[in-house]
């Protein structure tokens, strides 16, 4: 029910932007959150109206998570790749945790996402706040196309996150010894 009241207002948003009169358009931070929402369903075709009204694509939602996050969670190529086109940035972390797309995409499992975000030249070694690259959320859900597609672009495997772990360790932690094996040093 609520991606439905999400999309009715987003197209009534458009709507508004379309009209000459920009007073039926909504607010600033009402545009903001309903971007968010168009994001999560994938409404590509929305992204000019939110444009017009100069929505900042790198801000944050209520939870911390930027536009690109939000795609790449929600499992929308397709969106992500029309925010990166639009020139939402790819490598922004969220608010809380410093988690970028490319090590919420480990999480979620979505590999063809990983392959696109690895293309987008952002620091395949960036860290959050717990000292974690991507390759350590790979290897902590076990992730092996994507722990693959890290390495061949560059992931170094021997760096080590805040509590002293590193991809290896973290794969043999969850009982994963051949993917631990794999990214000895």
């Amino acid at each position: 029910m609520r991606h439905g009241l999400a999309l009715a207002a987003a197209m009534m948003f458009t709507s508004g932007i379309a009209m000459a009169d920009t007073a039926d358009a909504p607010s600033p931070e009402r545009a903001q959150i309903l971007l968010f929402d168009a994001v999560k369903l994938g409404r590509t075709d929305l992204l000019p109206a939110f444009a017009a009204q100069k929505v900042d694509l790198d801000a944050y939602d209520q939870r911390g998570f930027t536009a690109v996050i939000l795609a790449v969670y929600n499992n929308q190529f397709d969106m992500l790749e029309a925010l990166i086109d639009a020139g939402a940035d790819p490598c922004k972390a969220d608010q809380s945790q410093g988690n970028t797309a490319l090590m919420g995409v480990a999480f979620r499992g979505y590999d063809a996402l990983a392959k696109r975000l690895i293309t987008t030249k952002c620091d395949i070694n960036a860290r959050n706040h717990a000292g974690q690259t991507a390759l350590m959320m790979a290897a902590l859900f076990g992730r092996t196309a994507q722990v693959e597609m890290l390495l061949e672009a560059g992931a170094d495997k021997s760096i080590s996150d805040s509590s002293g772990r590193t991809a290896s360790t973290v794969a043999r932690s969850q009982g994963d010894t051949a993917l631990g094996a794999h990214l000895e040093n």
